[in-house]
């Protein structure tokens, strides 16, 4: 499977995670949520990740998975600590540490990250901020599917 991940990049300086990534300061992604939600327990070491910047719809950077952390049931002093111990590869802003703040967490490490030629990103109205796909291609115009949520089945 591939992986696109939104990455919010407007906002407040220090917030412009897609900047971090390329710059090599962010090498760790999270995603929480109350329970197990996407990506949690769906993504693996060697997968590839595809970056885009949430609204823009272009494609523009991909990296590889090296480390999955899939936790659940944390206390408010895990989430704190989990989030603390990963800072130096999170980079999360004050603002993203309170949004993360979750009792279940999907922590995603990469590696070799790379800018590719923009593919254009064919938006459809059911999509979350990460979506789990056989192929890029699915979701690039001229060559997209209809999106489903059958690639982020548990498996």
């Amino acid at each position: 499977m591939v992986h696109l991940v939104y990455c919010d990049n407007a906002g407040k300086k220090g917030e412009k995670v897609l900047d971090k990534i390329l710059a090599g300061t962010k090498t760790m992604i999270v995603r929480g949520a109350a329970g197990r939600k996407i990506p949690h327990s769906r993504v693996f070491v060697g997968e590839r990740l595809y970056f885009m910047e949430k609204g823009s719809a272009k494609i523009g950077v991909t990296a590889i998975v090296k480390d999955v952390q899939n936790l659940v049931k944390l206390s408010e002093e895990e989430i704190t600590d989990t989030l603390a111990q990963h800072q130096d590869k999170l980079n999360l802003s004050q603002r993203q540490k309170v949004r993360w703040h979750k009792k279940c967490l999907c922590l995603v490490e990469f590696e070799q990250v790379e800018q590719i030629d923009p593919l254009a990103f064919e938006h459809q109205g059911n999509m979350d901020d990460w979506l789990i796909l056989a192929k890029i291609e699915d979701v690039v115009v001229g060559s997209s599917i209809p999106y489903n949520y059958e690639n982020a089945r548990f498996q």
